[in-house]
């Protein structure tokens, strides 16, 4: 059993003393009888829980696919720019929401949000290498000698030394690649283009591990994952598999948008 005020707090972004003053409000409904008494005991699993007409549904943690768009910043806060947080939906804006990774303000697409410290930790531990991947547009047409160049692992500026990893150019455009990373280096992506005498246009995340983003999220739009689809943020995928994936069920929709 837990406090009701506890419960509210914890599952939504307000504080204690915010929720203190809704209660009083009567805006707070527990299996539809109002209650006021912020001690009220409840069964978060099992009660049903209202707020100003709204049912406010039990999570552990929450997990959020997001599909960013070009000029947000994945901060929890930044004051000069747009946040992913601030575009959350309130229903699922719980307390201790953050970005599990970095996605460059100017770049687009797959952003997972948590306020699961644990599974982010391991999604980002240098020991577990999770795999993430880009369809990137080029400003020079794509050339078949970035493959070896990127599996030999690239030095890019400054000296900085890559991990070995996986491109290949996608069908029916020669100016766009499929990159797969195991790291996240600063620019990382724009940074290796530029080591092989290329740049960077735009660029779009598809997946994480081996979930990919929903290709009907609109830019800007997030929806809850389901726990099994969080396990398979950790899990192994193939490269041409998801290159395959990504040629079928985004191609169109990404050119027409322009990436």
């Amino acid at each position: 059993m837990e406090r009701l005020d506890k419960f509210i707090a914890d599952v939504s972004d307000r504080s204690r003393k915010d929720v203190k003053l809704v209660l009083r409000s009567g805006a707070v409904k527990v299996n539809n009888s109002v209650v006021s008494d912020a001690a009220y005991k409840i069964d978060p699993e099992n009660d049903q829980v209202m707020v100003s007409g709204k049912i406010i549904r039990y999570r552990k943690n929450t997990y959020i696919m997001m599909n960013k768009p070009e000029g947000v910043v994945c901060s929890t806060r930044d004051g000069r720019s747009e946040t992913v947080i601030s575009l959350v939906p309130e229903d699922l804006r719980v307390k201790g929401l953050f970005p599990a990774g970095r996605l460059d303000k100017d770049s687009k697409g797959f952003v997972f949000l948590t306020d699961d410290g644990a599974l982010a930790h391991k999604m980002l531990s240098p020991k577990k290498h999770v795999a993430k991947y880009y369809l990137v547009k080029l400003k020079e047409d794509y050339r078949t000698e970035y493959e070896t160049a990127f599996l030999d692992g690239l030095k890019i500026d400054g000296g900085e030394q890559c991990l070995p990893a996986r491109v290949k150019g996608v069908e029916g455009n020669n100016r766009y690649a499929f990159v797969e990373l195991h790291e996240g280096k600063f620019h990382q992506v724009k940074r290796m283009f530029e080591a092989v005498e290329n740049s960077v246009e735009s660029l779009y995340r598809t997946q994480i591990g081996n979930l990919q983003i929903d290709a009907k999220l609109k830019p800007g739009d997030c929806l809850e994952i389901l726990h099994n689809d969080v396990e398979n943020l950790l899990a192994q995928t193939d490269f041409l598999t998801a290159l395959n994936s990504v040629q079928k069920r985004f191609w169109a929709y990404l050119i027409n948008n322009n990436l």
